[in-house]
């Protein structure tokens, strides 16, 4: 069976384009907010999410925050377009698995999930 990965992000054309590298190999949910991120996150079995940080209402450290306490133990790796230290740093804090800065090479991208998947 294939491994389910959701990507959250409050840009369409970011979507649509991690969509577009991963669907090949994965299956694909996407969300555009943090908010549909938890409501996916309780519906269905992910294997691992790539989540955006800087997102409006509930921005991706919140929203992992959220994963956190209601238990939901999935590996997520943080797509950022800031170069903020601090985002980084919180993220990694809180058990990220890694970060992919933005814009993001596909293979770069291929090669951080099946890393992830591989472990």
């Amino acid at each position: 069976m294939q491994k389910r990965i959701l990507v959250v992000d409050d840009d369409t054309m970011n979507l649509m384009r991690t969509k577009m590298i991963l669907e090949k190999y994965y299956e694909i949910s996407l969300a555009d907010s943090g908010e549909k991120a938890l409501y996916v996150l309780r519906n269905e079995k992910i294997d691992l999410v790539l989540l955006d940080i800087a997102m409006p209402k509930m921005n991706g450290i919140e929203t992992f925050e959220r994963m956190k306490e209601s238990s939901v133990d999935i590996p997520v790796i943080f797509l950022t377009a800031s170069g903020h230290e601090d985002d980084v740093m919180s993220a990694i804090r809180l058990g990220a698995v890694n970060y992919l800065k933005k814009p993001f090479q596909p293979q770069e991208l291929l090669k951080r999930v099946a890393k992830e998947f591989e472990e």
